[in-house]
């Protein structure tokens, strides 16, 4: 028998099988951004033991967020058809697997094609997990729970740049950067777990039983599949939008995040006990900015989640761009960097919202892979940020930071733009029926009648 679902991601679930989810979403998302940060560390080390040049080096990071925006669309595409749970397994299985090859490259194009496959691993995991989680937890304080989880970038930011500085410190160029990429096999155990502990999705559950029992034949007639159909059905202008918000979030988070260690670490003299400290700083503040955001936006809206932390990123890239050059001089209170880092941080977390809002705006048929796409897409954008900033740095005075700063900052402009033109989703009911009474864009009330129908 088919039936409603009343508020299924409230009262279906376990306490104990939504924990699990968190976790599993947590370790997941910890592990596969670790994976993507700890690898600009690497970087150095790997161009004087392959002997390439910094254009290459830089390709191998655009090839790993090239490959995330393609394993975004086809592990989002899985999660839909065949769940989310089962996607998440595959994602973890295939960058893992592929994270500890690269280790054993042996020249630059086998790394290069080792990295693409990594990418398109990691591409997955973000989307399954977080769009499970949103099924899973309660609306009430779903934005608090997805900017811990998204939070959990801190904590991949810390072991990147923990791990990345005590290899380069402590083996030899050869070795650290293969000791740095075995790291980023620890993911394979998390399967486990997952396969015994994590449940699926009620909601998505739910809707399969329809979509097998013939019950919405008439939908998947109109279907074609969920890549084409986040663009159909009245969700075209709404998908463009939600594209280019995440894809300006992207191209500046990396244009800055990707660079950060060189510029100064290399071309600024700058100690290495102080860029580690500065960055065990940086993650504890945003730690703390994560968790008042998801307080913030869960009272104030998902539009406003991404606006007020934004306005840290434009004001710090503009202090950048007047007190950047500043070196080092023996106190980091008196060093402007200090400062500058630590507030474009902060200005990160108004991607806390990402998966709640992508979430709430989409249906369950379409919603992995509306959230895996839009994200890894901004990844696949942000690919060209390791391109374009030595680019821009070449034809600016002032170096690797003007091409940083030159790239960066039009995108938060753009990203806060794009956030005014999405609809706000604050309270919407991630449910079956609640979109059906909603009548939401792309989703057809059909389903809705057949599910309120005895099977």
């Amino acid at each position: 028998m088919a039936t409603a679902a009343t508020d299924a991601n409230v009262t279906d679930y376990t306490t104990k099988q939504r924990y699990s989810i968190l976790i599993s979403a947590m370790l997941g998302y910890i592990l596969d951004f670790y994976d993507v940060l700890i690898f600009p560390f690497l970087l150095p080390a790997i161009q004087k033991s392959m002997s390439i040049s910094l254009t290459q080096a830089g390709t191998l990071q655009a090839l790993t967020l090239f490959g995330s925006a393609i394993g975004g669309a086809l592990f989002g595409t899985i999660g839909d058809r065949f769940g989310r749970k089962t996607s998440l397994q595959f994602t973890i299985a295939l960058f893992s697997i592929a994270a500890v090859l690269s280790a054993f490259a042996w020249d630059f194009w086998s790394l290069a094609v080792l990295r693409f496959i990594t990418g398109i691993g990691l591409g997955g995991e973000y989307g399954a997990g977080m769009v499970l989680f949103n099924e899973a937890w309660p609306k009430r304080n779903r934005g608090l729970g997805t900017s811990v989880l998204q939070g959990c970038a801190v904590i991949a930011s810390s072991a990147a740049s923990i791990v990345g500085i005590w290899l380069i410190a402590t083996f030899s160029v050869e070795w650290s950067w293969r000791i740095g990429l075995l790291t980023g096999g620890t993911p394979i155990l998390l399967i486990i777990f997952i396969r015994f502990f994590m449940p699926e999705s009620k909601i998505w559950q739910q809707y399969n039983e329809l979509r097998k029992s013939g019950a919405v034949k008439a939908v998947e007639q109109s279907q074609t599949t969920p890549l084409v159909d986040i663009f159909r059905h009245g969700l075209a202008r709404q998908t463009i939008t939600a594209l280019i918000w995440m894809m300006s979030y992207m191209l500046c988070y990396y244009s800055i995040l990707s660079f950060i260690p060189s510029l100064l670490l290399r071309d600024m003299q700058t100690p290495g006990d102080v860029v580690r400290t500065t960055a065990i700083l940086l993650s504890v503040c945003s730690g703390i900015a994560y968790i008042s955001n998801g307080f913030f936006n869960d009272r104030a809206g998902r539009r406003m989640g991404a606006i007020v932390p934004a306005m840290f990123w434009i004001g710090s890239l503009i202090g950048m761009a007047i007190w950047g050059h500043t070196l080092y001089a023996g106190s980091k209170l008196e060093w402007p960097m200090f400062w500058l880092y630590i507030m474009f941080g902060i200005g990160n977390v108004s991607l806390a919202v990402n998966g709640v809002w992508i979430s709430e705006l989409y249906p369950v048929g379409l919603r992995a892979t509306a959230v895996s796409t839009f994200y890894m897409a901004g990844r696949g954008l942000g690919s060209i940020a390791p391109i374009a900033v030595p680019i821009a740095a070449s034809h600016l005075e002032g170096g690797l930071l003007s091409g940083m700063i030159a790239v960066a900052l039009p995108c938060a402009f753009v990203f806060v733009l794009a956030s005014l033109l999405l609809p706000e989703t604050l309270g919407r009911d991630l449910s079956l029926q609640q979109f059906g009474k909603d009548q939401q864009p792309g989703f057809e009330p059909s389903l809705m009648e057949s599910a309120k129908q005895p099977g």
